[in-house]
């Protein structure tokens, strides 16, 4: 039971409290231009799911057993792009194949889920999380799982908003971006109200 409530504790945590886009603000990129469709948020979510969750996975491995017993932890962040980007490639291949529209809607975001700040920041906060001591293995996974389920809540939150607003009478001034941004940061407000207001 006492496993039970930390899985639940975690994923509260990763989708609502500490997100990686509201909270953390990494993730930016994709979050502001995906989010004009709600069908491409979607397909880019679950992406961002997937490479986040394998990730996750690889580079908490990478680290136990390649990084740490060789004393080579420096090597870290090049280690983990080169993990994140194999990882994007097999998804855009995948995605190429399976959902051409989704992919051409896509467009240049899909390759940028390597350069994905939100990606390689789970992996690392994995190995940092728990008062300075790493996840272990099925946490780690679990932790990367719920960090792209947050990801992609607040990217098709985001896309229904702008959908709707495609239809509302804006100044020609507030259209496209400057609405976005706005958007994002009521969005922001919105969430912070998960983990209570401290000031």
């Amino acid at each position: 039971m006492e496993l039970l409530s930390q899985i639940m504790i975690m994923a509260v945590g990763a989708i609502f409290i500490n997100n990686f886009v509201l909270a953390k603000f990494l993730g930016i990129c994709p979050y502001l231009g995906v989010s004009k469709k709600l069908d491409s948020a979607l397909g880019m979510g679950m992406a961002v799911i997937f490479v986040m969750t394998m990730a996750s996975a690889i580079t908490w491995l990478i680290q136990s057993y390649l990084l740490v017993p060789f004393n080579i932890e420096y090597l870290q962040t090049i280690a983990f792009i080169l993990t994140i980007a194999s990882l994007v490639q097999f998804v855009e291949m995948v995605i190429q194949k399976n959902a051409p529209a989704l992919y051409k809607s896509l467009g240049v975001f899909l390759p940028l889920i390597t350069t994905n700040c939100a990606v390689l920041g789970v992996a690392i906060l994995n190995l940092t999380a728990d008062n300075g001591l790493p996840y272990n293995f099925g946490f780690s996974i679990l932790n990367g799982f719920f960090s792209g389920v947050g990801f992609t809540v607040v990217l098709v939150l985001m896309a229904g908003i702008r959908e709707k607003l495609e239809y509302a009478e804006l100044p020609a001034s507030m259209k496209g971006m400057p609405i976005a941004l706005i958007i994002a940061g009521s969005m922001a407000l919105a969430f912070l109200g998960f983990a209570g207001l401290k000031f």
